[in-house]
């Protein structure tokens, strides 16, 4: 199945999961307040950082923006299906980027044992780094906060608190960038309903216009 149609799928199979309607009013909710205009605009210049890998290691924006221009991707944690078959789709399109001279890189709030977990479970061969407390992408205008179904994900064990280092509910917009080796934002793709993402298609299209 092509990106699209599986997470069209996930949606169908959550649909008959108990209590699912007061998420999907949250996201409602948050869809029609979100601002786009107070998110990142193209030509915005990409915040600086040095966030842990999955490993631990501690990697910088200056050090990755020296190998050429990056393409960054924000979600949620290994515990959204949607994330997961994102990042999956993306590693499919790895080698097109890496042929392009662009490095892939994903950013989580979940904490380095976590995004370890979810680099294991879907064999990513590029970088997670952990934006502890959501710090790059509360800069982007990429915040979105949880805290109205917070008895819905602590039901089904999920333990923002353990995951996040803090009870904040709050996670980023699912967002994908294209940043030059100069570190200005080129292209971008911020949506707030996480149950759609990128087509990795469309951005091997913006790394051919870059």
């Amino acid at each position: 199945m092509s990106q699209s149609e599986t997470l069209q799928a996930i949606s169908s199979q959550a649909a008959a999961i108990p209590g699912i309607e007061g998420v999907i009013k949250m996201l409602e909710d948050f869809k029609e307040d979100f601002k786009p205009e107070f998110a990142v605009q193209i030509g915005d210049k990409f915040p600086s950082f040095t966030l842990s890998d999955a490993t631990g290691k501690q990697v910088s924006s200056e050090d990755l923006l020296a190998k050429g221009p990056l393409l960054v991707t924000f979600y949620r944690g290994q515990w959204c299906p949607y994330c997961n078959v994102a990042l999956q789709f993306l590693q499919r399109q790895l080698d097109d980027f890496t042929a392009r001279g662009v490095t892939l890189v994903a950013m989580t709030p979940e904490l380095p044992d976590y995004s370890l977990s979810t680099t294991e479970k879907n064999e990513l061969k590029f970088p997670v780094l952990t934006d502890l407390g959501n710090g790059v992408a509360r800069k982007l205008g990429l915040v979105y906060n949880q805290s109205a179904a917070k008895e819905f994900y602590k039901e089904r064990g999920i333990d923002f608190n353990a995951r996040h280092g803090d009870d904040s509910y709050e996670v980023p917009v699912p967002a994908t960038l294209l940043v030059d080796s100069s570190g200005i934002v080129r292209q971008k793709y911020v949506e707030p309903d996480f149950r759609k993402r990128i087509e990795p298609k469309l951005a091997l299209e913006w790394i051919d216009s870059l």
